[in-house]
């Protein structure tokens, strides 16, 4: 590979890790959960947790927001954490905190499975405008069944997250659930996000 090709490579890699949040985003979404599952373990209160959670994901907030990060990215997570918190403290069930995540990947799964058999893969419609191909790769087969196989990577995430993580929720086991949500968040998504990017670079972006 050439050393322009590696750079545009290594370009558009950047920019579909940015697309998804970049690596400062999975960081936010997932340290209030952390801290959700110490503080209920040791105070055995939900409110005391639901606090902290919400607690440390507005100080993350603020941080990116100081260092001018976007603003989508700076407030999603902090969003969130209240609606996962609203649910919890509604019913008084801590295995409430996850039922907006087991709601999130039922809704994901869906649009990514219907795009998909519709022929418009999500990660075309997403990633296409960032590679600057815009929709030009519905008209290059190659190009666009390598958005469809990346896409069907995320199909098959969001719905075994759903099948793993449902019977949990049902069981009440909140440290399970939230150990196995965090284990099928961070390395399920980059596992994902790489694979993805493997697929999509084998075919070279098509400039309208």
């Amino acid at each position: 590979m050439s050393s322009d090709n590696q750079m545009n490579s290594a370009e558009d890699r950047d920019k579909v890790i940015s697309a998804f949040g970049g690596k400062k985003g999975l960081i936010d979404s997932g340290i209030p959960a952390v801290i959700f599952l110490v503080i209920f373990n040791v105070t055995k209160d939900l409110q005391s947790a639901l606090i902290a959670s919400i607690s440390i994901s507005a100080l993350l907030t603020v941080i990116r927001l100081a260092r001018r990060d976007t603003l989508q990215h700076a407030s999603s997570g902090f969003i969130g954490v209240l609606i996962c918190a609203w649910f919890a403290n509604r019913t008084g069930n801590a295995s409430d905190l996850y039922v907006p995540k087991l709601l999130t990947n039922l809704g994901y799964g869906s649009v990514y499975l219907i795009a998909n058999l519709v022929g418009w893969p999500v990660l075309g419609l997403m990633l296409g405008p960032i590679l600057g191909e815009n929709l030009s790769w519905r008209n290059h087969p190659e190009r666009k069944r390598a958005y469809v196989q990346a896409s069907w990577l995320w199909v098959a995430m969001f719905f075994t997250r759903i099948a793993v993580q449902y019977p949990i929720y049902r069981s009440g086991n909140v440290n399970l659930l939230g150990t196995v949500n965090l284990a099928m968040g961070y390395p399920f998504f980059i596992a994902t996000a790489y694979g993805s990017w493997l697929i999509i670079r084998r075919v070279p972006t098509v400039k309208p």
